[in-house]
């Protein structure tokens, strides 16, 4: 599904190169579910940009799906962005004036989607994750967690293979990270291929395969599972 072959990147400071990543190789195949690990600046977010086509690497290759990510115009790669990858982010970021169900159906409405089909799509999701009763709710009445599952019905909307998680419990506490690792492990076990950047040893610990960053490079990469 996935194939990194030595990538880098490389950021201009000033009058300084620095590079975030060296060399980087990786496969992913669909279906898996993986932990991206390390200490902060060993790369692990600069590559989940990479791998989400939000940024380009300064060289290598990047093919998704077979398709070589370099050679896609800005408008082809926000296409990838909308219909193959779904994004999870630590803070959720929810759009504070919509509902629930709003919020769910953005990726479709830049789809140009009829309303309609939105909602038809939009509803299931936010039933699966659990908050059926709570889609026509703003963010500022969700907790954490609730808001979190939001973030996870928006991120499927669009049925993308891929999705790409960023320290997803990061801003839950316990109960309500269990909560949503079980919602990421139920998808991972309907088919969806997931990647999760944690500093937490246990979701890693439930995930089926450990890639380790150190220094812009991987330095360990274990099956689990």
């Amino acid at each position: 599904m996935i194939e990194l072959a030595d990538i880098t990147k490389t950021y201009r400071m000033g009058e300084v190169d620095i590079t975030v990543l060296s060399d980087v190789s990786l496969k992913v195949r669909q279906g898996e579910l993986i932990a991206i690990m390390g200490p902060s600046g060993s790369g692990k977010s600069t590559l989940m940009n990479i791998i989400g086509c939000l940024d380009r690497p300064t060289s290598g290759v990047y093919r998704f799906e077979q398709r070589e990510i370099s050679t896609l115009s800005d408008d082809e790669l926000a296409s990838v962005r909308n219909v193959k990858i779904g994004f999870v982010f630590q803070t959720f970021n929810l759009l504070p004036r919509f509902s629930a169900l709003k919020n769910v159906e953005v990726p479709l409405i830049y789809s140009g989607v009829p309303a309609r089909v939105r909602r038809e799509r939009a509803i299931p999701l936010l039933e699966q994750v659990g908050l059926s009763e709570r889609m026509h709710h703003k963010p500022t009445e969700l907790s954490g967690g609730q808001q979190q599952r939001v973030a996870i019905a928006r991120a499927l909307v669009n049925h993308p293979p891929l999705l790409l998680a960023d320290e997803p419990t990061g801003n839950l506490d316990s109960r309500s990270g269990e909560e949503i690792l079980k919602i990421l492990t139920g998808l991972n076990n309907q088919g969806v291929t997931i990647i999760i950047v944690t500093h937490d040893p246990g979701v890693a610990a439930r995930c089926k395969r450990n890639i380790h960053l150190k220094d812009g490079q991987i330095v360990g990469d274990q099956v689990t599972a």
